[in-house]
């Protein structure tokens, strides 16, 4: 901060004046025997009470948004893989589901937007430096593909037995085989596009934020397979499921026991709730896909469930992080002060 005259001055030690570091003790004082008292642990204030960061305006259409996407594109992966292998029923299980997802992924986003035209005007260029700019892209080469093997799908008998229902069928796994290869990167430039930003708790797991989406895509196009599809043939949507229960889990933890500060937005508060659900949701899923749901339908269904809201709410915790972080200057303040510490001594800080 500055004075008046543009000279930097240092942050008052007064905590009523709003210093953004308050030492309550002054650092002569000492006990009866000599000894300096611990100090309590650091305050950290932002002036005039108002946070370093403004918080995400964003509200719950985002983190719902990050949910649809990645299940439209785990659908479409585990919908081209039982394309190839001749599963019927998960073949049009993961169409349906993922152009469906999809839909509602784009309404949220235009929701979020506020204004419909303003998705039309991210059209009129293409920045690959912008996480936004080439998710943008992403979503329109996926988007065809996506929807031309979901129409496919619905066509009536009588429609299919002419040319154009012929036609159109033909092209249906080409489209899908098209959706799949755009599909990783669906599920995982929204994390990027998370991580690019300035709010301490997203950008301080950029490493690990794509992992965590693409293993949570993989999760919910799972549970969604196994909730539609008789096991006999979920048997795919099963292994998907444990490996992207796994990554999920694992890309979690290592979140939540990176060095420094930030990470303790992720295990403290609604954050907490919201992830600890999510991770007791997403085992039980895991551990019934590869056990009971094998044989019974209806625990395939409830390990679908599970699965799906161990990814909801996953999302939903990870948003709820970020927002916790942009409101505690202590998030900004600390990590600062650490890189400086750091490039002082001529170390890196991760």
């Amino acid at each position: 901060m500055s004075g008046g005259d543009g000279t930097p001055r240092e942050p008052r030690s007064d905590a009523g004046a709003g210093d953004v570091h308050a030492r309550p003790f002054g650092s002569g004082a000492r006990t009866a025997d000599g000894e300096r008292p611990a100090e309590p642990r650091p305050e950290f204030r932002s002036y005039y009470g108002r946070p370093v960061l403004k918080p995400p305006v964003w509200t719950w259409e985002v983190p719902a948004y990050l949910f649809t996407g990645g299940l439209s594109a785990g659908s479409a992966l585990l919908a081209a893989g039982a394309d190839l292998t001749g599963r019927t029923a998960l073949r049009r299980a993961g169409r349906l589901g993922g152009f469906g997802a999809l839909v509602a992924s784009t309404g949220l986003l235009i929701a979020d937007l506020g204004r419909p035209e303003r998705f039309h005007h991210m059209l009129r260029v293409a920045k690959p430096s912008s996480p936004m700019s080439v998710g943008t892209w992403i979503l329109v080469a996926y988007g065809p593909g996506s929807g031309l093997a979901a129409v496919a799908e619905l066509l009536p008998a009588r429609v299919r037995a002419g040319l154009p229902g012929r036609l159109l069928c033909r092209a249906a796994r080409p489209a899908g085989l098209s959706a799949a290869a755009f599909a990783p990167g669906l599920a995982a430039y929204t994390a990027v596009l998370l991580s690019q930003t300035a709010v301490p708790a997203w950008h301080d797991a950029r490493r690990q934020l794509p992992f965590l989406f693409t293993g949570s895509a993989a999760a919910s196009a799972a549970g969604l397979g196994m909730l539609v599809v008789p096991p006999a043939e979920a048997g795919p949507a099963r292994r998907l499921g444990a490996i992207g229960a796994a990554a999920e889990v694992v890309a979690a933890r290592l979140i939540e026991h990176r060095p420094g500060l930030v990470p303790r937005a992720y295990t403290t508060g609604r954050a907490r709730r919201l992830r600890l659900a999510s991770e007791g949701l997403t085992l039980a899923g895991a551990l019934a896909a590869v056990s009971a749901a094998r044989r019974s339908r209806p625990a395939a269904a409830a390990a679908g469930l599970a699965l799906l809201a161990g990814s909801v709410l996953q999302r939903f915790g990870t948003f709820e992080a970020g927002v916790a972080s942009t409101r505690d200057p202590a998030y900004v303040v600390v990590p600062q002060r650490e890189r400086l510490d750091a490039a002082g001594a001529g170390r890196e800080v991760p």
